[in-house]
């Protein structure tokens, strides 16, 4: 039905100022039933008679607008009257406002060439099965709004004063109605309200609110004042060394909160952007700054609806904020789209963060509608030549792909696909994946390796040279281990489909000897890593013995990035080193998961050392304190600490792997996954002089206690073995 509706647009350039398009109809009799379709260029927030219609926030959401722009459709007979008024907010959202903030992206110009436009249809269906549509035309009327500025990146700014003097008739246009498609990704949606945790004033005299933890979302003002009263707030995530306010790690991003008040008690939060911060401060305020208190701001989290699956605890203070911290960060960033982070002039779903933390995502949350969307959105932006963009839905179009961020075209969907049990996914995303390795198979200039092009390489290795940005790992190397395991994902892809890989199949076997008889020596310890973790090394256990000493050498530190770091403790604790891998994890001192911790990090930060010993920061430029990426730990976590493991002949836990390894460093680790089977559970903890296991399996399960391996029943069952 929305598909046959006109778009409708102001009839000049509003500038910065949001319009509101409204429309003002009666229904001929009473109607039994009123849904509403509707979407836009931009962010919307809609209303009928005054009331907000559903709850998403930032609706439509972010998708691959060239081909994929979502509408939603609401069930608002409830709000219908007589006489009727709907009134449409249409902000720039992801669509419009400026994005990609450290250099130009002609997409991003292309999409805020485009109008404010909006499209949208209300159906009536009556008791004798007669129908009545209402939908956008030339008699729908537009007019400035109290919301006085409103992007992405800037914040907003809200006049409550404001009222417009003239509306005028919307004009129609041709707008996009091909692209169109029904909602497909879980909605965002307001999911919890913070209280500030303090108040204090800085060394440099401003007045700072501390919500005591970093949220993505807006802050809720509550205020008694008179008209023309001013409320204007900065965000930070952290404090300096010296306890001032400090911001600069936001970049280009103003972040604005500037709120002008009516006369008496209101109520305001900014309608149509998000922001990502702990700390406010209060720049203006009725009556002073010195007047506002705590009570007068609420931190409201928004994220992507996703229910919660997975729980881990234990008995170490530290851990358990790190724990903590890695959902945080997940739900900070997963905003409709996969996000690197929520607060500076980024916020872009970066390809390789998304890999790299998929499966810990999976455990964490049900995320299958989630990266449904997000793939899907993946597989319309991928280029004619198959290259996959470093960022989904890709404003950056870079004309080369990188090795471990566009393989997220294989490896999320097989992720997703372990975790669930829906080979949907599979199908949805099998042209994508076989164009990806074809891509690579294509671009390279060394046949069976993947050599040449710009790549990450091991991003913020902390192996790497000075003034470079990228670890001391071969870029050959990773970009080639990399193919290896798209190409073999794709085969496992294609067997579970029953396609032919049989092409697959031999170019896998060229590969891996090409790797081996290329790479026939390992420097680094994300080298180790990922040739151990992709079977590439010739002899895995020598080689993750390497990786131990190297570990070992360098005082029991990692020296891995964003492409090593995902397989370290893995690599190690399956072959024997799990005391080791437990070192790094139990490790407070930079570098470490922990030593963030120590810093009072309340998310997961962008670098090891974000915040430096001396308490300077590692850099103004790119330092996000909200970046999700390392959190993948926590996937170690729950499978290999806690042992709960899905299994790749019953994917979404049709049975299950369950082999837990306790340290006596911890006097308990327990964790819980609910399945699309049911809850599993396994927690150990010590009794005496013996390690006890308390396990719970929905189905059939593989359970190895102290290297004894034995299928069970479903069940719940306790073990025991020396400590």
């Amino acid at each position: 039905m929305i598909k046959n509706c006109q778009w409708i647009k102001p009839p000049q350039d509003p500038g910065d100022v949001v319009p509101l398009f409204s429309k003002t109809f009666s229904f001929q009799k009473a109607p039994s039933k009123v849904t509403l379709s509707i979407t836009a260029l931009g962010v919307y927030e809609a209303s009928l008679n005054g009331q907000r219609i559903g709850d998403f926030i930032l609706a439509p959401g972010w998708t691959a607008y060239d081909t994929r722009l979502q509408y939603q459709t609401y069930d608002v007979t409830d709000l219908v009257q007589k006489d009727n008024t709907i009134q449409v907010l249409v902000g720039k959202g992801w669509y419009r406002s400026r994005l990609v903030g450290w250099q130009s992206s002609d997409r991003q110009k292309h999409y805020q060439a485009n109008p404010a436009g909006l499209i949208a249809c209300l159906n009536a269906e009556y008791p004798d099965g007669t129908t009545e549509t209402i939908s956008t035309d030339e008699t729908w009327t537009v007019q400035e709004s109290p919301v006085r500025f409103s992007e992405i990146y800037d914040g907003e700014v809200y006049d409550a004063v404001f009222k417009s003097s003239r509306s005028d008739a919307a004009c129609t246009f041709n707008g996009p109605a091909n692209t169109l498609i029904p909602q497909e990704g879980p909605q965002v949606t307001e999911q919890e309200r913070v209280q500030a945790a303090g108040m204090f004033t800085t060394p440099d005299g401003d007045i700072v609110i501390d919500f005591g933890q970093e949220v993505t979302g807006y802050v809720e003002l509550s205020v008694n004042a008179r008209a023309s009263d001013v409320v204007d707030l900065s965000f930070a995530e952290v404090m300096d060394k010296n306890g001032n306010f400090y911001n600069e790690n936001y970049r280009s991003a103003k972040c604005q909160y500037h709120y002008t008040c009516k006369d008496g008690e209101q109520t305001w939060h900014p309608l149509l952007t998000f922001y990502g911060f702990r700390y406010i401060r209060i720049n203006e305020f009725p009556g002073g700054a010195q007047n506002a208190k705590p009570e007068n701001f609420t931190a409201i989290v928004i994220h992507s609806q996703m229910k919660r699956t997975g729980y881990v605890s234990c008995s170490h203070p530290l851990l358990n904020k790190l724990f903590s911290n890695c959902v945080w960060g997940q739900k900070g960033n997963f905003v409709d789209v996969p996000t690197d982070c929520p607060q500076r002039d980024e916020r872009l779903g970066w390809t390789g963060d998304a890999q790299v933390f998929t499966k810990t995502a999976a455990l964490n949350y049900d995320v299958e509608k989630f990266f449904t969307k997000w793939l899907a959105d993946m597989a319309a932006d991928q280029h004619e030549d198959g290259r996959v963009g470093h960022v989904i839905p890709d404003l950056l179009q870079a004309p080369d792909a990188s090795a471990a961020w566009g393989d997220a075209a294989a490896i999320c969907p097989w992720e997703i696909y372990l975790a669930y049990g829906n080979k949907q996914i599979l199908e949805n995303q099998w042209d994508c994946m076989q164009k990806w390795v074809g891509y690579i198979t294509s671009a390279t200039t060394t046949p069976y390796l993947w050599t040449g092009g710009e790549h990450f390489g091991d991003w913020l290795g902390l192996d790497a040279p000075v003034g470079s940005y990228k670890g001391s790992s071969s870029e050959d190397f990773i970009a080639s281990a990399f193919y290896a395991y798209s190409t073999a994902l794709t085969i496992k892809a294609g067997t579970v489909l029953g396609k032919d890989v049989a092409y697959y199949e031999s170019l896998y076997r060229q590969i891996v000897n090409t790797f081996r008889s290329t790479f026939t020596e390992y420097h680094t310890q994300t080298e180790c890593a990922v040739a151990v973790y992709f079977h590439l090394a010739p002899d895995p256990a020598a080689t993750a013995r390497q990786l131990a000493d190297m570990v070992m050498s360098c005082g029991t530190k990692l020296q891995t990035g964003f492409v090593g770091t995902p397989y370290l403790l893995h690599v190690l604790s399956s072959y024997g080193y799990i005391k080791l891998a437990y070192d790094l994890l139990l490790r407070t001192e930079y570098p470490s998961w922990l030593y963030p911790v120590t810093k009072g990090a309340t998310t997961i930060w962008e670098h090891w050392d974000g915040i430096m010993e001396d308490g300077n920061f590692w850099s103004a430029d790119m330092n996000s304190y909200n970046h999700y990426a390392y959190g993948s730990v926590l996937d170690w976590v729950y499978t290999v600490s806690a042992g709960i493991q899905t299994m790749e002949d019953y994917p979404g836990y049709e049975k299950v792997r369950i082999a837990p390894h306790p340290d006596d460093r911890l006097d308990f680790m327990t964790a819980q996954l609910d399945t699309r089977h049911g809850k599993a559970a396994s927690s150990w903890r010590k009794d005496g002089n013996r390690w006890r296991y308390d396990i719970t399996t929905p189905v059939d399960a593989e359970i190895t206690i102290a290297g004894e391996t034995k299928w069970y029943p479903a069940g719940e069952y306790i073990f025991y073995s020396d400590l």
